[in-house]
């Protein structure tokens, strides 16, 4: 699983342009979401991170990104959610 460190509410982007914390999880969670590497697990946490943030679209890909998980791969991504809102 990706682990990042986000001290910050906002962050650059590639373009130097700053971001709100919610729409970059929604990125990284639309970024591990696709592909035929795609980690479930991660993309599900960063979905369930910000919808917490209250990213508009977050839910509704997280329920999508859910269909395709075991139970035990939802319940990994959601202590994961739990850890990364302790420690952040």
């Amino acid at each position: 699983m990706a682990r990042f460190d986000l001290q910050d509410g906002d962050f650059g982007t590639a373009l130097g342009v700053a971001a709100p914390m919610g729409e970059t999880l929604f990125a990284m969670g639309l970024r591990l979401s696709a592909g035929s590497g795609a980690d479930l697990v991660s993309a599900h946490m960063y979905f369930n991170l910000a919808d917490q943030m209250g990213v508009e679209d977050a839910a509704s890909h997280r329920y999508e990104v859910a269909e395709a998980m075991t139970k035990a791969e939802i319940g990994r991504a959601l202590r994961s959610a739990r850890e990364w809102l302790a420690r952040n």
